[in-house]
């Protein structure tokens, strides 16, 4: 006998959808699952979390919220942290965590120039920088128009997992503009901290 679970997530903040999902999951009962968010950064977030969980998933808008229906199919991701080949599991890994987008205090232009600058020369740190985490302001960099933008993408396309906070861009009315990066939640940002043997902090 399939089980299937319905969960009323709308009104909740990130990262409650997804935790909410995973503790369903966690459970292990549920063959068929089907969360109401009413954002699209949760109807993101929580998609991709149960497709890395095994769950074939589905979405449907009603009255201004979102349907995720998902089935149990594929057998679940092992870990919700990409596997490390032997090379890297050696290599130290750093997480940048940027929540403005703006470098120091004083003059605005010059604090916009300097982030690009920083943004443009984080590649010189090499194969250890693991993760570029956008948050806050931060998440402006990932969007069409930012001048930060090629070399978020350079570095994306380096190797370099670039995280941009699905709650910011919803926030500040970015969500469709985001030109690089996986849109995601709380839930993730804190498991990339969690998992970095180092962490840079511009906030």
């Amino acid at each position: 006998m399939r089980v299937e679970i319905e969960l009323d997530c709308r009104g909740l903040a990130c990262p409650q959808p997804v935790l909410k999902a995973k503790e369903v999951i966690e459970e292990g009962d549920a063959d068929r699952v089907k969360i109401w968010v009413d954002n699209a950064a949760a109807k993101e977030n929580v998609s991709r979390f149960l497709s890395r969980m095994g769950y074939d998933v589905e979405i449907s808008e009603k009255e201004g919220a979102y349907a995720v229906k998902a089935v149990r199919g594929r057998e679940a991701a092992p870990c919700q942290m990409p596997l490390a080949s032997a090379a890297e599991e050696t290599r130290r890994r750093i997480a940048v965590l940027i929540g403005t987008d703006r470098m120091g205090s004083g003059d605005e232009m010059l604090g916009e120039k300097l982030l690009l600058n920083f943004v443009g020369t984080l590649k010189e740190m090499g194969p250890e920088l693991w993760r570029v985490i956008l948050l806050n302001g931060g998440v402006r960099l990932s969007v069409e128009g930012s001048q930060s933008l090629p070399g978020l993408k350079e570095l994306e396309n380096s190797g370099v997992s670039v995280l941009v906070c699905g709650t910011c861009l919803n926030h500040f009315g970015l969500l469709d503009r985001k030109r690089v990066g996986e849109t995601t939640n709380m839930l993730d940002i804190v498991t990339a901290l969690q998992v970095a043997d180092k962490v840079i902090s511009l906030t």
